[in-house]
């Protein structure tokens, strides 16, 4: 027996809150669970700072993770199984990728990235392919084997129905994380027909088609997909915390690059403020180190870094008012101005943050950004796109939705200190006060 068709002498099960089970039958993806960099995953959260919002948001990329495993060991195994368009030959690769595509996420994910200029799939593949534990087991299977997990993952992988699974307009990444970020919000917005959508899926030789009688199913995952943004995950109380998250980092990347003398060094943020960082130095880093940094900072001498960290520990987030760019530049630059006189720099508390999203989406030929539309699979065999068939889809594909906030410090405006009349300005200027 090869390690590719080993089987574990016993099933292992997970128990989980969203699928119940989810069940682990190959070595390969029982070893890959156990390496240190899937088990680092247990300590970077799904949803970044969404638990300053909702309590309850503290679950992890690995179990995320091990969901979108599930999803699509069920597809492969129960829906697709010996049915023409389904090459078997694809199915540990196509479980490997959705084990791992996530593998590549930082602390505190988008966040991070945006700081540091990088990109979590990127960093994907590097960990695939790289000195890795991850790397040494799929190479059991064989020497390509990591290239071809990270090529379904980059979407380069030659067999498209194989990259459908995990990404597309419905894929078990988005069909795992709705259910399980409404689950851990405790939000209604994200719950779906799942097991419909599975037994109405059916294979094709580039994607994942639905059967035209599953259509009101997939109408409600999309309308909980486009809720679960505007009620979750744009957030704007969140995006408060993420924008004193990322500048905190800015601050301590500036302060590094001034010389200044950290009270606390920054030892693990050392070589991305040098952007000379390796793989392992990526690894080590986990949400936990982040938070023990914010804490020592608190305590700084520079004032700004303090702050920020001591916001973000203690929940001192900005406010924040709608803010047309569009309509409104010439009162930021005025705000701008305002707060220097006031003594608070702009730089980091006054902060324009814009959030969008396209719900649902097809094909419009030369357009940047072409997405693949779900199909639906006519009793006369032809295929139809969804918004052709669906009133409700069609009201909203190609529709993006674009949100415009500005965040700053209420508290520091109404401080009872010198520069009052000044303070009283800005105020009038953010929130109409007379």
């Amino acid at each position: 027996m090869t390690y590719a068709t080993q089987k574990l002498a016993e099933e292992k099960v997970f128990k989980d809150p969203v699928h119940r089970y989810i069940h682990v039958r190959d070595q390969v993806i029982w070893d890959l669970i156990g390496a240190r960099e899937f088990q680092r995953l247990r300590r970077i959260k799904q949803l970044g700072t969404t638990y300053l919002v909702f309590h309850g948001a503290e679950h992890s990329r690995f179990s995320h993770s091990l969901g979108v495993y599930e999803i699509v060991r069920r597809i492969i195994d129960d829906i697709f199984k010996g049915r023409p368009e389904w090459d078997e030959s694809e199915r540990l690769v196509v479980l490997c990728a959705a084990l791992l595509h996530d593998l590549g996420h930082g602390p505190f994910s988008h966040a991070f990235e945006n700081v540091f200029n990088l990109d979590h799939e990127k960093l994907t593949q590097d960990i695939l392919l790289g000195d890795t534990e991850v790397n040494a087991i799929l190479q059991r299977i064989s020497p390509e084997f990591p290239q071809y997990v990270s090529d379904v993952i980059a979407k380069t992988y030659g067999n498209k129905l194989a990259v459908s699974l995990i990404s597309s307009q419905i894929d078990a990444d988005r069909m795992d994380y709705l259910q399980r970020d409404a689950y851990y919000t405790g939000v209604s917005y994200g719950h779906f027909d799942m097991e419909r959508i599975l037994r109405v899926m059916r294979p094709r030789e580039d994607q994942v088609v639905i059967k035209q009688s599953g259509m009101h199913a997939v109408e409600d995952y999309i309308m909980s997909r486009y809720q679960m943004y505007w009620q979750v995950y744009f957030h704007p109380v969140s995006r408060s915390a993420e924008v004193i998250l990322t500048k905190a980092l800015h601050r301590a990347k500036e302060l590094s690059s001034s010389g200044y003398k950290f009270a606390y060094e920054p030892r693990h943020f050392k070589p991305f403020f040098d952007q000379a960082f390796s793989l392992a130095d990526y690894i080590a880093l986990d949400e936990g180190i982040v938070m023990t940094y914010f804490q020592e900072w608190v305590h700084e001498e520079d004032g700004i870094l303090a702050d920020l960290c001591d916001r973000f520990i203690n929940r001192r987030l900005f406010q924040y008012i709608e803010f047309d760019p569009a309509k409104d530049y010439r009162k930021l630059a005025e705000l701008e101005h305002l707060f220097k006189k006031a003594g608070i720099n702009p730089a980091y508390y006054l902060v324009f943050d814009s959030s969008s999203d396209l719900p649902y989406d097809f094909y419009r030929a030369g357009e940047e950004g072409e997405r693949v539309p779900i199909h639906l699979l006519m009793p006369s065999d032809e295929l139809r796109e969804l918004s052709r068939s669906s009133d409700i889809v069609e009201a909203i594909s190609g529709k993006r939705r674009t949100d415009h906030k500005l965040y700053f410090p209420e508290d520091l405006l109404r401080q009872d200190t010198k520069k009052k009349a000044v303070k009283k300005q800005i105020l009038q200027l953010l929130l109409g006060e007379s």
